[in-house]
């Protein structure tokens, strides 16, 4: 073996090493933050029923102290904090009064330690919850209280990952087993993970929990050229004439207990009316359209206000030669509201061209530059 490629396997061990150093580390980390904003959000859910038991008897009083609690954390902390969070928190707490200690060596810390006073201790100093907070966002939505427990001691006896726990729940995996004669086996089965279910810990830390959590502002698109095409159609958008006003991109909504992004938001100012922009980086199918009439129908009744027509949905996929536009004008009140939209916004025809050229040009400035050919010299 040459010297060269004794040096070449040597680094690639070495790079291996490291590779698997800084992963270990960030699921390291990924568990720490988990645990300790579990363990948070448990103390705040328990403060707030404390608060409730102990504070004014008159009937609403709950709910305003979340409304309140809601606005002045936010102020203070940012996202997170919006009164469903408050009231989940509080939700979590009513389910789980108190948590089950591990035995030692089990998991990477402990439970929510007792202080003799019967106060649990700092959530940062006490150690970490059984599952990630996303885990028992999950749980909470399970209303059987046996199939919740079920779901909680298999996902943490089999290390499932939230889209594996997801999976299980929407599968009703619970309700079959319970139906099955070989219980033995639905468990060995059904304990099996998919491919679709791993979870790096890079989408562990980018998980809108914990940047929430954490006060951060993550990066939400796929990859640089949705984000450059993302910026490109804002400028296009807002030069067609000045009708169109920023609102915000990448806005989130929270639909249950999925978050969900949305490209860009406009307002229309002749129409009157939101303009709720997706864009996907392939073809156009079915699940497009309906997630779209999902986000129209959210923002009509979370983000329209008196006044203002209903809002109006543009899906835009962009495959490698080509890119398809469609209006969604689902739940217009008439006909002629659905014409007007239809003179005033921009051509279909007009934004996707303009896409396939935006598009073409980015991959022309990304594509990798051929090596010159070198010129041999003459010793």
């Amino acid at each position: 073996m040459g010297k060269g490629l004794k040096r070449a396997t040597a680094y690639e061990a070495t790079l291996a090493q490291i590779v698997e150093t800084v992963a270990n580390a960030r699921g390291q980390v990924a568990r720490s933050v988990n645990g300790v904003m579990t363990a948070t959000y448990w103390t705040i859910g328990r403060r707030i029923v404390e608060e409730e038991q102990r504070g004014e008897r008159r009937a609403g009083y709950g709910e305003e102290l979340v409304v309140r609690l809601a606005r002045d954390l936010t102020a203070r902390f940012g996202r997170g904090f919006g009164r469903s969070n408050l009231q989940q928190m509080r939700t979590f707490y009513l389910a789980y009064p108190e948590i089950r200690q591990t035995p030692p060596g089990e998991l990477d810390g402990g439970d929510i330690r007792q202080t003799p006073s019967g106060e649990s201790a700092s959530p940062v100093a006490g150690g970490v919850f059984t599952l990630p907070w996303s885990h028992y966002v999950l749980l909470l939505a399970v209303r059987n209280e046996l199939g919740r427990q079920f779901y909680e001691v298999e996902a943490m006896r089999g290390g499932w990952t939230v889209r594996q726990l997801r999976r299980q729940i929407e599968s009703q995996f619970y309700e079959r087993t319970a139906m099955s004669r070989k219980k033995d086996v639905m468990l060995i089965k059904g304990g099996v993970a998919q491919p679709e279910d791993a979870v790096t810990p890079e989408e562990q830390i980018k998980d809108p929990f914990m940047l929430e959590f954490l006060g951060l502002k993550d990066e939400y698109s796929e990859s640089e050229l949705e984000e450059a095409l993302i910026r490109d159609l804002e400028t296009f958008l807002l030069e067609l004439g000045g009708d169109f006003a920023f609102v915000g991109r990448q806005r989130r909504l929270r639909i249950g207990d999925q978050w969900f992004r949305i490209d860009l938001l406009f307002f229309h100012r002749r129409l009157r009316c939101l303009v709720v922009i997706d864009l996907k980086l392939g073809a156009l199918s079915h699940a497009d359209a309906g997630q779209m009439h999902m986000y129209l129908n959210y923002a009509r009744e979370h983000w329209t206000v008196d006044g203002e027509n209903p809002p109006v949905g543009l899906i835009l996929c962009s495959a490698k030669n080509d890119a398809v536009v469609k209006y969604a004008l689902g739940n217009l009140p008439s006909k002629v509201l659905a014409a007007e939209y239809r003179t005033a916004l921009p051509a279909e025809k007009l934004i996707a061209e303009h896409v396939v050229q935006v598009r073409q040009h980015l991959m022309k400035r990304v594509a990798p530059a051929q090596p010159k050919p070198t010129k041999s010299r003459r010793r």
